[in-house]
């Protein structure tokens, strides 16, 4: 079999099964858990949307080719969600979206479900609104550590930032350079409170990552699975062509009021 060019619909071989969240409030929340398909997995991320009031959900483009991709080429279990109210192809969560309060009950379900399933090496995986809830929720004695895309530091405080100084766990926050809400510079200044966080700049890069995924995942596996990266650009295998046009209009130059 020839080798195919991964692509930005590009699916490749795991064991995909939907899964159901329960919240400690009492709400069902709709995900999915992608694992690889023949071995067991060395690291798992559970993902943390943008904000679902303007476009963010489950399947936002990087963390869907997460989980397309890094079963396979890492060996990685991708657990994405739609947290409360948010709505995509596989469903709607119930609930409704509560502004980063009761969002810290979606979080402590996933995490919840990731060790129900003894999951190794869990980390956290947040993308500009799910970076808040990271921050703000996310220091579970099972996670590991989290990695921040886009963080906006809209609803999570400088307290938050503190606790996370305080642990010591891991925090790798990749900022565009031409973000919509918190750019390098300024970043730098507001993550100096947590001394051991790595801040990684991206030159020409933007809110959504559009034309970088591949940047992304692999600083992401870098940080989770040393060894599997580079990730590799082509799949000696079989390969499905996910039909994505029903995101076309999901998909933001930015999230307004963010």
């Amino acid at each position: 079999m020839s080798e195919t060019r991964i692509r930005g619909n590009t699916v490749l071989p795991a064991r995909r099964e939907p899964i159901t969240l329960h919240t400690a409030d009492g709400l069902s929340l709709v995900g999915e858990l992608a694992l690889p398909l023949a071995s067991e997995p060395v690291a798992t991320l559970v993902c943390l949307h943008p904000l679902p009031t303007h476009g963010g959900m489950m399947d936002s483009h990087l963390l869907r080719k997460a989980a397309w991709r890094l079963p396979a080429l890492a060996d990685v279990a991708v657990l994405r969600f739609n947290t409360r109210g948010t709505s995509s192809l596989q469903g709607t969560s119930e609930g409704t979206f509560d502004s980063a309060r009761g969002e810290r009950f979606d979080l402590a379900a996933a995490v919840e479900f990731a060790e129900f399933r003894d999951l190794p090496n869990i980390w956290l995986l947040g993308w500009s609104f799910g970076t808040d809830l990271v921050v703000m929720y996310g220091l579970e004695p099972s996670v590991a550590g989290a990695i921040l895309l886009s963080p906006p530091l809209r609803y999570s405080s400088a307290d938050d930032l503190d606790a996370w100084g305080a642990d010591g766990r891991p925090l790798v926050a990749l900022i565009p350079e031409l973000d919509d809400y918190l750019r390098p510079p300024e970043a730098r200044e507001r993550f100096a409170r947590v001394r051991h966080a790595e801040l990684v700049a991206v030159d020409g890069a933007k809110h959504l990552w559009v034309g970088d995924s591949e940047l992304v995942l692999d600083e992401v596996v870098a940080r989770i699975a040393p060894g599997r990266q580079p990730l590799p650009s082509t799949w000696d295998g079989p390969v499905v062509t996910a039909d994505t046009s029903a995101y076309a209009d999901r998909t933001r130059a930015a999230f307004a009021s963010e």
